[in-house]
């Protein structure tokens, strides 16, 4: 009988967490439905839909637990931004360059600047001010490249410049988490505190990131074989999970811990397969997410202050363009590219609830700024598709009416500005030595601070023990000290400075200063187990051999500096081996679409519709049911339910797209193993030199067509047929998978 009542307790106390995710999801589900109807912004539909079904209407149904929303919201930021840190990459950020560094620099310096006058001007406290500032200065990521899908403008030049601006702010927004919490935990200004807060994260976020790079892809290179789909995802959302714990138990927003995991993740051969199975999770988490943000909203709050929602609105749709607007140009950017660059950042999203949450859960801003900033976003987030769609037109506008002399100092500016960006020796030499003495002081203090705690107790109470934890600990560790005293770095920059005797004193000091670098790690780990008097003795021993040793700890630490470097580049190198058939000098790529029932076009011959006269791209192949045909002829016809492969640049996919729009076609591009390829090919074989393309009958020998040749350097996209076959030659070529290896090989 007891049993049963604690079963029944049981269950009473886990209804209202089920029920009020039922109602979440039902509530995001119409929010799809009538969104996706209107053409709006899912995100926006989520949060009014939130909005509707919290508990301050009585007429929809309601959440019975708050704090049951609360959680669903916190697992929400976790998984959104793990997937987030799946699109990252760290090696992103060390190739957005210049542009987006300074461009979001510029832009969050200006954003904070102003949302702290204007909170300040609203005679909102101090910490509300700070939390507002921060707020305002992060552009939502979710939305525009949301928004840059649905527009088609993705792989338009400003595009890349506003997608690097995020990559940065995303960094910059982890880091202001990390220095908001310390303020609100002590309530004041330390730049003690703020600075050992930085200096904690960049030792915890090199630590994280070396390790799971030097660990994770190994071990999913190893079990590959061995990992079906379910085990994927669940490995992938195990690491994740561990990842938040590590930086809850660090002292560190589990976000921060889900993003890193990711970002780590991202460095993988698997990565995009993993993001392909986390995209449901993401997909079900975001909207439980946003719909939970949704109803958390106060109406009473919004009504209250409904004058700072609409001044704080303006101010970021105005103060987020002007001020990416100038930091575009301060870069070096052209005129009408900053300008489309500003209007597409102007808009706050999902960084900015998280940043507002962590003001509530610390209780160090007032409870009418969360419903606030929800409410700017959904206006900003609204406005935002927009903003990007009219901001071409604008920048036109606005270039012709400008002052003829200012558009020509902004354009000599920007000439001059690309051309200046060269980097000096010095700069290369300071970089790589900063890099190296970061990164291995980060895993030496880490493995001394290790020691410290978990193998000292162990070896205290044992005769010798101490000596022998101390020993193991130097052996782990040589090779790395060796690689802080003496391993060379940008060794052609250093030898180039050699020959100026001005730089052989800062040269020689910088080698100075890792030597005692790794003399004084050394003497801090033997101190942790020894006397002074013992751990100086223990010092010379260690110190003499270590330089006897040397050619083995160089071995030693080159085998696991190469393992990193494997991990690291695993993803790029099959990446590489993967695009090596992609028409490179053209962008050129395949699209699938589907011939719709309704299309006018269907029933008519390719010879008749001129599709390579009139938009340059190639038809490689129609799926025709269980029919495949490759390479169709002239007079072969297209017919409702029909796949056509094509194959051209992104221009010309994209003005294929607008051509079948016009059509009324259908359109829904598939990702698909193909039977027919895209090869590069170097003409080695002599049996083709001297002949024509028509007299090789490369086409009939591959059941293909040659799309692009390379000769002597330069590229000739759809070459004709008379174009004579040279040695070195290089042909890009789309036909049989099979005949084309053959071709290759033979």
């Amino acid at each position: 009988m007891s049993l049963l009542a604690e079963t029944t307790e049981t269950a009473h106390h886990l209804e209202p967490l089920i029920t009020d995710l039922g109602l979440i999801l039902m509530t995001a589900g119409i929010a799809v439905l009538i969104f996706r109807k209107l053409k709006q912004p899912l995100v926006l539909g989520y949060l009014i839909a939130g909005f509707l079904a919290g508990n301050h209407f009585d007429f929809f149904p309601s959440v019975k637990d708050i704090k049951s929303v609360e959680v669903w919201a916190e697992i929400g930021i976790i998984f959104l931004l793990f997937s987030l840190g799946l699109e990252f990459s760290f090696k992103k950020l060390m190739k957005v360059g210049g542009t987006a560094s300074i461009t979001a620099g510029v832009q969050i310096i200006s954003m904070c600047l102003v949302g702290y006058s204007v909170g300040q001007w609203l005679d909102w406290p101090k910490m509300d001010s700070i939390f507002l500032g921060v707020i305002l200065s992060i552009s939502s990521t979710t939305i525009i490249l949301k928004s840059f899908d649905e527009l088609g403008v993705k792989t338009q030049r400003f595009a890349g410049i506003v997608i690097g601006s995020l990559i940065v702010q995303d960094i910059l927004a982890i880091l202001m988490m990390v220095l908001l919490s310390t303020i609100a935990v002590s309530n004041q200004f330390s730049g003690g505190a703020l600075l050992m807060s930085v200096l904690k994260l960049v030792f915890f976020l090199v630590l994280w990131f070396l390790g799971g790079i030097f660990i994770i892809p190994t071990v999913l290179k190893k079990t590959k074989h061995l990992l079906t789909d379910e085990m994927l995802l669940i490995i992938s959302l195990a690491l994740c999970l561990m990842m938040v714990i590590l930086a809850a138990n660090a002292g560190f927003s589990p976000a921060l811990g889900a993003f890193i995991m990711g970002s780590i993740i991202a460095e993988t051969t698997q990565a995009e397969h993993i993001e392909h199975l986390i995209k449901p999770v993401k997909d079900f988490f975001g909207a439980v997410f946003f719909v939970s943000v949704g109803m958390l909203i106060n109406p009473d709050a919004l009504y209250e202050h409904a004058i700072p929602v609409i001044v704080l609105s303006i101010v970021t749709i105005f103060g987020q363009s002007i001020s990416s607007t100038i930091g575009a140009l301060l870069s070096g950017q052209p005129l009408k590219d900053s300008i489309r660059t500003g209007m597409s950042l102007s808009q706050i999203g999902e960084f900015s609830f998280i940043i507002a949450t962590l003001g509530v859960t610390l209780k160090a801003t007032n409870t009418f700024l969360y419903p606030i900033v929800v409410a700017v976003s959904a206006v900003t987030v609204f406005t935002t598709p927009f903003m990007i769609k009219y901001s071409q037109p604008f920048s036109e506008y606005l270039a012709h009416k400008l002052p003829r002399k200012w558009t020509k100092r902004i354009e000599r500016y920007s000439a001059s500005t690309q051309a200046i960006k060269t980097v000096s020796l010095w700069q290369t030499v300071i970089n790589a030595f900063l890099i190296q003495v970061i990164v291995l002081v980060v895993i030496i203090l880490a493995i001394i601070l290790l020691s410290s705690r978990f193998i000292l107790p162990l070896v205290n109470d044992y005769h010798l023990g101490n000596t022998l934890g101390a020993l193991i600990i130097l052996v782990i560790l040589s090779p790395f000290l060796w690689a802080l005293a003496f391993r060379r770095v940008a060794t052609a920059e250093v030898e180039q400075l050699m020959y100026d005797r001005k730089s052989r004193g800062p040269l020689t000091m910088l080698f100075f200063v890792r030597i005692v670098l790794s003399i004084f790690f050394i003497g801090l780990l033997l101190n942790i187990f020894f006397s002074p008097q013992v751990a100086l003795i223990a010092l010379i021993i260690a110190v003499v051999i270590y330089l006897i040793f040397q050619r083995k700890l160089h071995i030693q630490y080159h085998k696991i500096e190469n393992h990193f470097l494997t991990n690291l580049n695993d993803r790029e190198i099959a990446k590489a081996k993967r695009s090596r058939s992609d028409l490179s000098p053209w962008d050129g790529h395949m699209a699938f679409f589907d011939i719709a029932a309704e299309s006018n076009i269907a029933g008519e011959s390719l010879k008749d519709l001129q599709i390579r006269e009139n938009l340059g791209i190639n038809i490689v192949s129609i799926k025709r049911g269980e029919v495949m045909i490759h390479i169709p002829d002239a007079n072969e016809r297209v017919f409702p339910g029909d796949e056509v492969c094509v194959i051209g640049t992104d221009a010309q996919v994209q003005e294929f797209k607008k051509y079948l729009d016009q059509h009324e076609m259908d359109v829904s591009p598939e990702v698909v193993e193909p039977d027919i390829v895209l090869r590069q090919i170097e003409l080695k074989n002599h049996v083709f030199h001297g002949k024509s393309i028509k007299e090789s009958r490369l086409r009939e020998k591959t059941k293909g067509v040659i799309v692009g040749i390379e000769k002597r350097g330069k590229r000739t996209l759809n070459p004709e047929s008379n174009i004579i076959l040279e040695k070195d030659d290089i042909l890009w070529i789309v036909g049989d998978k099979k005949l084309l290896w053959d071709l290759v090989h033979d």
